[in-house]
């Protein structure tokens, strides 16, 4: 067997903006993206998975129906790819697929909960002619933990320094913070909204997808009332390890949050930024003792205003994941690349410091081509 295989890494994340794909060559010592697809999902489509989100006359049909339409999106992303790099599927080794998430509820009281990612993956093993991996969360919890967030163990073996405390913060959807301690236990936590609330708004308002470098939101002032109603969420206050989605982070979560006063949009945007800045900051405060360095990573790695009030709160430059070999939009499709590579390995992935397990698991199902 050779020491460098490759591995594909099929993400598709709560902004539900599309699909992102890494060719991953991986090794013991070694993981680097070697190129990438995105296809971006039709505005449709991405409203059909924003209404699965939530209960519905004829669900799951519905979802069956959705995860074969996800299936061939993925299978177009991966062949499309492999087409661009004159690949041939048999020399990829696996495909790591994350699916859709549309429902993620953990913990449902003191009960065991559950997490849901919609995806075919025996139908993607059969567009592509490539085994397939997925289901990475359902073991985690069925060990006891949150399925989530799954990510803090790749950053560990790609981005973990002997030298420096690292914090690895992933501003997705949702923004999730992975602590890299250089002696001690690894952590990693949902600190709370990324880009899901402001993007919703942008799309309300602007009719746009994003705000682009947050130059709407920069034109706005930030709202202290409507702040520290947002900030006064339970959520916040919970201690790692706890995830959090679109379950609680929704369109009725702000509603509920603006009552009945009336905020210019912009003042809204604005004020979003501050409460995606400060619940970072708060825990990297709290939970990331004697942090050296920051990087970022994700989406909203972009937003210069966001990058710039979270740099306001801080003694420590920001930096990215890109001086470390890994560009910031295609870290989590290739921390699924690696969790591929793990299951197939027959090795352990999950943390159980940053999802809550009783213990280290060897997580994901594989259908073999």
């Amino acid at each position: 067997m050779p020491n460098t295989l490759l591995f594909i890494g099929v993400m598709s994340g709560s902004s539900l903006d599309g699909i992102d794909v890494a060719l991953t060559e991986i090794s013991h010592d070694h993981c680097k993206v070697v190129a990438t697809y995105f296809l971006a999902y039709p505005a449709t489509l991405k409203q059909s998975l924003l209404s699965l989100h939530f209960s519905s006359e004829n669900e799951l049909e519905k979802s069956a129906l959705m995860e074969n339409k996800l299936a061939r999106l993925y299978a177009e992303a991966v062949n499309s790819l492999l087409a661009k790099r004159k690949l041939h599927p048999n020399e990829i080794t696996a495909i790591g697929c994350h699916g859709q998430t549309i429902r993620h509820q953990p913990r449902l009281g003191n009960e065991m909960g559950y997490t849901i990612q919609l995806g075919n993956n025996a139908l993607l093993t059969e567009l592509t002619n490539i085994t397939v991996v997925g289901d990475f969360r359902t073991r985690d919890i069925a060990a006891g933990g949150q399925g989530a967030p799954l990510v803090p163990a790749f950053h560990r073996d790609v981005f973990f320094s002997p030298h420096k405390n690292r914090a690895i913060v992933n501003i997705g959807g949702i923004a999730n913070i992975s602590y890299l301690a250089k002696t001690g236990e690894t952590i990693g936590f949902d600190s709370g909204p990324g880009n899901m609330l402001l993007d919703h708004w942008v799309k309300l308002h602007l009719g746009q997808d994003y705000d682009a470098e947050g130059t709407w939101a920069a034109t706005g002032k930030t709202q202290p009332v409507l702040l520290a109603s947002m900030l006064s969420d339970s959520y916040f206050a919970l201690p790692p390890p706890k995830s959090t989605g679109r379950d609680l982070l929704n369109a009725n979560w702000l509603i509920n949050h603006l009552g009945k006063e009336t905020y210019k949009p912009e003042d809204v945007a604005r004020t979003l930024v501050e409460l995606t800045s400060i619940t970072i900051c708060k825990a990297i405060a709290q939970y990331c003792p004697n942090v050296d360095e920051i990087y970022l990573c994700g989406g909203g790695a972009h937003n210069q205003l966001l990058k710039d009030t979270i740099q306001s709160s801080l003694q420590i430059p920001l930096l990215t994941t890109d001086v470390l070999g890994v560009a910031v939009d295609w870290v989590e499709a290739a921390a699924f690349a690696w969790l591929a590579k793990q299951t197939l390995n027959h090795m352990v992935s999950n943390l159980p410091a940053a999802t809550g397990a009783v213990g280290l698991r060897v997580l994901g199902a594989i259908y073999p081509n």
